[in-house]
């Protein structure tokens, strides 16, 4: 497997992986631009996989750094599933010194619900709470 490196260093996103992977695999990114997906990295704590010297894995967090966090746009390639690099990512999440003491960690999932679960998140108990606003 070589050795694994997770970065939040933004210099070293690979837009181009991230990008392709949300508009060719990911059920939930695929009608995204490029530029919305440059904007969003921008804009978000990022965190890049790497191993062998390429991208691998991507997730981003969006965050006031004080109350709340939206944990967005998970994923590891296809090719290096199945090695704990999820829960590797995961665990350097939730240790981020910008991410400690938040009051609601959020994120959306439609199939990893185990995998977040081990990680203490769990279904809302009143999501009737909750609102959105789609355009």
């Amino acid at each position: 497997m070589g050795n694994v490196e997770i970065t939040t260093d933004p210099s070293r996103v690979d837009v181009d992986v991230v990008y392709r992977f949300l508009s060719e695999s990911s059920y939930w990114a695929q009608d995204r631009s490029r530029e919305t997906v440059e904007r969003s990295v921008r804009h978000s704590l990022c965190f890049s996989v790497f191993a062998e010297g390429e991208q691998i894995g991507f997730a981003r967090v969006v965050s006031d750094h004080a109350v709340f966090a939206y944990l967005m746009d998970v994923f590891i390639l296809p090719e290096w599933r199945g090695k704990n690099l999820s829960k590797e990512l995961m665990h350097t999440i939730l240790a981020h010194p910008d991410l400690q003491g938040l009051q609601l960690f959020l994120l959306s999932t439609k199939d990893a619900h185990g995998l977040y679960a081990q990680f203490g998140f769990e279904p809302l108990e009143r999501p009737e709470d909750l609102m959105v606003r789609s355009t």
